[in-house]
């Protein structure tokens, strides 16, 4: 399939980290795609017919073909686009299949634990945020092959499939803080994590795809009245 033939388009929402994964991979291969804000309170019906499993974003059409589900996406972008760099995953299968453990332990632990501290106060959020760190804790300790030893060195050209998820986890983190009053991401407690993510949002692609704080902040204010 020739370049030209490619149609892309991201159905999502601006504050979305499922949604912010799948836009900043496709800015680091520089592939051209097409926006589609959605309104979770409202949604398109385009957005009920390519995900009518989930009714959720975001969700990837390429050349008419929808495909849902963040994970699934990034590694169909790495796939569908071979030539495209940096390539999200590594080609040897042991190290292919240690980054796929941590992304679906990033995927699904570490961004349950982070939600937690927004579902719940007091005693019960305190027990939520041990729970995180004790996880971040584990990532320390266990992803020494992955967490960069020297992170002057990180760039748009190296950047992966776990870099991508932990900017969408901790890209807007001084704007939970600011919300919650507790320090998530801990340089003392976590050294190798704050550096690796201090680093990649220095990175102008990252800067690009962060919400704004303001907004985020009123979005996490909303969501904890709400729930």
């Amino acid at each position: 399939m020739m370049e030209g033939d490619n149609q892309v388009n991201v159905h999502g929402m601006w504050a979305s980290t499922y949604s912010k994964r799948v836009e900043l991979a496709l800015k680091l291969k520089g592939i051209h795609y097409e926006y589609v804000e959605e309104d979770l309170g409202n949604k398109s019906e385009a957005l009920l017919k390519y995900n009518s499993a989930h009714k959720k974003v975001p969700v990837l059409v390429h050349n008419g073909k929808p495909l849902a589900e963040s994970l699934v996406i990034l590694e169909y972008i790495d796939e569908a686009w071979p030539n495209h760099f940096p390539r999200l995953l590594p080609e040897e299968p042991y190290q292919r299949a240690m980054v796929r453990f941590w992304a679906s332990f990033l995927h699904n632990q570490l961004a349950q634990s982070l939600l937690k501290l927004f579902q719940c106060n007091g005693e019960a959020q305190d027990k939520a945020l041990d729970e995180l760190h004790e996880k971040m804790t584990l990532m320390e300790h266990r992803m020494t092959d992955f967490i960069p030893k020297d992170v002057s060195c990180i760039d748009k050209a190296s950047l992966g499939l776990l870099d991508i998820q932990l900017i969408s986890l901790f890209g807007a983190y001084k704007a939970r803080e600011e919300v919650i009053g507790k320090k998530i991401l801990d340089p003392e407690k976590h050294p190798l994590i704050f550096s690796w993510v201090t680093s990649l949002m220095n990175l102008p692609v990252v800067q690009e795809s962060i919400p704004d704080h303001k907004k985020l902040v009123a979005l996490i204010q909303m969501f904890i009245k709400a729930s």
